[in-house]
């Protein structure tokens, strides 16, 4: 139970959580417009273009194939398995729909791009509480650049510097 007291002290804590977040009425986006909207969830290509892709990986001058490094950047909704089945670097950033940072972040990746061989992986920081305890998240606009195996390399927040620049020099 809160005491009268202590009301005071509550609400200035919750002030202080929420009010970077807060958006005005004129950064409100409507859900339908949001660049999430727009975005595609999983980058997905044809049968032609993987043939084409595979030709060019065998011509390459050491003979050796890099999956990785010729696959485009690409930034792709959270689900279960999307972690083993990337190639690369990959990176989580837990996004919520109503961090106006968060916002800024996902407009800066998806007007720069993203470089070849690295997958953002979005995840929603609302819903998937158990990956922000896995990874110790506890503010949106965090990054955590992760291995094939999904152990966190190195993590860091970008609420000052909501840019796809600084998600990359993040890097570990």
């Amino acid at each position: 139970m809160i005491t009268r007291a202590a009301l005071p002290a509550l609400l200035a804590v919750a002030a202080l959580a929420l009010g970077g977040c807060a958006a005005t009425p004129a950064e409100t986006m409507a859900d339908d417009a949001s660049p999430a909207a727009t975005a595609p969830a999983d980058e997905s290509m044809t049968d032609e273009a993987m043939d084409e892709e595979s030709m060019d990986d065998e011509a390459m001058d050491d003979g050796s194939t890099d999956d990785a490094a010729s696959s485009p950047g690409a930034y792709v909704d959270y689900r279960e398995g999307v972690i083993a089945e990337t190639a690369g670097d990959k990176v989580l950033f837990f996004h919520a729909p109503w961090c106006t940072q968060c916002r800024q972040l996902e407009q800066s990746i998806l007007s720069e791009g993203i470089p070849d061989g690295t997958t953002i992986i979005k995840v929603d920081f609302d819903s998937e509480t158990e990956l922000r305890q896995r990874y110790g998240v506890t503010l949106q606009t965090t990054v955590v650049h992760i291995d094939d195996e999904g152990e966190a390399l190195g993590s860091t927040v970008l609420y000052d510097e909501p840019t796809i620049d600084a998600l990359l020099a993040s890097a570990p």
